[in-house]
């Protein structure tokens, strides 16, 4: 798991530029914990990881049945066209309808399009409850 944990930092830092490895830390350590209903899945080539997603299941929020939740899914931007962020999408999604979930779900942000095409591309649509918020400061 370290190696994994590492590889993850350097590739999100990567992608979106900007080192977070405490935050990774602890979601790793979270997650090992919770292994039936968080995962943290990787893909690699040649021994070097070129992507991963992490996931959860969630349930009764706002009155939601349990749904498996995507809340990252990373590739290297080198391998992009190689539908690794396809496969890593699928395996979850098992892990998700082996515990019983029938519904898939993330949040981007509504300039992501890289992101919103990508999982439009997997058969993802807007879902039924809107995102609010208010800024505190």
């Amino acid at each position: 798991m370290p190696r994994d944990h590492r590889a993850v930092v350097a590739l999100d830092a990567a992608n979106t530029g900007v080192a977070k490895p405490q935050y990774w830390r602890e979601l790793f350590a979270d997650y090992g914990r919770r292994r039936k209903t968080h995962f943290i899945l990787v893909a690699e080539e040649r021994s070097k990881l070129v992507g991963f997603i992490v996931g959860e299941i969630r349930a009764w929020e706002f009155g939601s049945v349990p749904c498996g939740w995507v809340l990252a899914a990373e590739v290297d931007a080198d391998v992009r066209l190689r539908r690794i962020g396809t496969m890593l999408v699928d395996a979850i999604v098992d892990c998700f309808k082996k515990a019983g979930v029938r519904k898939l779900r993330t949040m981007l942000s509504r300039d992501d399009l890289l992101n919103l095409r990508f999982f439009r591309s997997q058969g993802m649509m807007a879902g039924p409850f809107i995102q609010l918020e208010k800024a505190l400061i």
